[in-house]
């Protein structure tokens, strides 16, 4: 049987979890996920759990919040005025908005506080800070 390895493009089936159990992904959703390991498409630490697996492996694999998203940071969440938005401009706390910074550069952020002059945004990724489990099978190898 053909094992995982550097090089090796790889289809996993998986259930992503929180620690309190909550799922964040799965490709019951969209279909199974296909890649080649050591081609950067994933995180380092879920490519190395896969190799030497074997079709129909099945595993376990934690990652650690800083072999996944990395910590929240707080230099990620800005305070900005009120005036920043056009006027009438409905912003919600939850709401996802595309905020152009100096020199063109475009990020997603979330809105969590709106107060009558001032918006909070978090510009974290929502899993950075938390441990993440993927519940795995792999279901090729080529």
């Amino acid at each position: 049987m053909t094992r995982a390895e550097i090089g090796s493009t790889v289809t996993v089936s998986y259930i992503g979890t929180l620690d309190n159990g909550r799922i964040f992904h799965s490709t019951d959703e969209q279909g199974p996920l296909t890649f080649t390991i050591g081609g950067d498409q994933v995180f380092a630490t879920l490519e190395r759990a896969i190799i030497g697996m074997c079709a129909g492996d099945v595993k376990n694999v934690v990652l650690k919040a800083e072999e996944a998203y990395g910590a929240r940071l707080p230099e990620n969440i800005i305070t900005v005025s009120r005036t920043s938005f056009p006027d009438g401009k409905e912003i919600k706390a939850g709401q996802k908005l595309s905020i152009e910074f100096k020199g063109g550069i475009s990020r997603m952020m979330v809105v969590t506080d709106v107060a009558e002059t001032e918006i909070t945004l978090d510009g974290n990724h929502p899993l950075a800070g938390l441990d993440l489990t993927f519940a795995l099978r792999l279901d090729h190898v080529e």
